[in-house]
């Protein structure tokens, strides 16, 4: 009984610290929310207001009524871009990392000791040589362009290593009697059982592919531009639509927000299976 009365106060700072850290993370999504429906006066002005002197939604119809902005196509091009890297980076990296905790042997660990050690490499190195070879292989301006690249994910592949060493043997073995294959294992067997850390890097990716941007400004045109370019066209040398640029900034943070509230249990599921600390 005593010691819980003396872990109350303990929980009280647990709870109220955990509070605090649950509005920094939001304070982000609010100032974009108000900024998005403030006027360019109230950006200038030298008091600060809380509540939005604008909030009609004819600012997001204004946006997306602009022809030469064609907002709605650039969430496509980001929605499809998104979900195809996605899709092709959880396949790739979930069989290299399958391959890579099955097949030990002294070739695989020279493998992925090379994989780990791209992850210190800068991505933006790699764009250079990755931008001429999709230039000469004709996919700028396409889908191929910005999804292939980018689709092994060295990051993904030791996620998914980690998690299949933990994964209860006996239960391959049991279909290796039946007469499976490694293959017919691995779709049938792993792949079912592996959903909590195929999500989690299902997550990660998308969120990253939504955001990205460098890589989409070097191979994307007007038909395949994303939404993350189309916010930049409110950044000129002339100034900084503001009101325009948080309106956009709102509307490109919704998918990613569901995204994440639909699959943020696999984060956690995918870290616990992970084998990671």
């Amino acid at each position: 009984m005593v010691q819980g009365r003396r872990g109350r106060p303990l929980h009280a700072v647990k709870v109220a610290g955990l509070f605090m850290l649950a509005l920094l993370f939001l304070l982000p999504f609010y100032v974009i929310f108000r900024d998005a429906f403030t006027s360019d006066e109230a950006f200038v002005a030298a008091t600060w207001t809380w509540i939005p002197d604008n909030l009609h939604l004819s600012v997001l119809r204004d946006l997306f009524a602009d022809p030469d902005l064609d907002l709605a196509g650039a969430m496509v091009h980001s929605a499809i871009q998104s979900i195809g890297q996605t899709l092709l980076t959880v396949l790739v990296s979930f069989m290299a990392g399958y391959g890579l905790a099955r097949f030990r042997n002294r070739l695989a660990n020279v493998i992925l000791k090379l994989t780990v050690l791209t992850l210190m490499v800068p991505t933006a190195v790699t764009f250079v040589p990755s931008f001429i070879m999709t230039s000469q292989l004709g996919w700028i301006d396409s889908y191929r362009g910005l999804i292939i690249p980018m689709a092994f994910s060295a990051f993904a592949t030791y996620l998914f290593r980690a998690s299949l060493l933990e994964f209860p043997r006996e239960l391959e073995e049991a279909a290796n009697l039946d007469g499976a294959n490694p293959w017919t294992t691995m779709w049938r067997i792993v792949v079912p059982n592996s959903m909590g850390i195929i999500g989690a890097v299902s997550t990660i990716t998308f969120i990253g592919a939504w955001n990205a941007f460098l890589w989409p400004l070097l191979v994307a045109r007007d038909n395949t531009r994303t939404v993350q370019l189309t916010l930049s066209r409110f950044m000129t040398s002339q100034g900084v639509d503001y009101a325009q640029l948080f309106a956009g900034a709102l509307v490109a943070v919704v998918p990613v927000v569901i995204v994440f509230l639909f699959l943020q249990r696999y984060l956690v599921q995918g870290v616990e299976t992970s084998g990671l600390d």
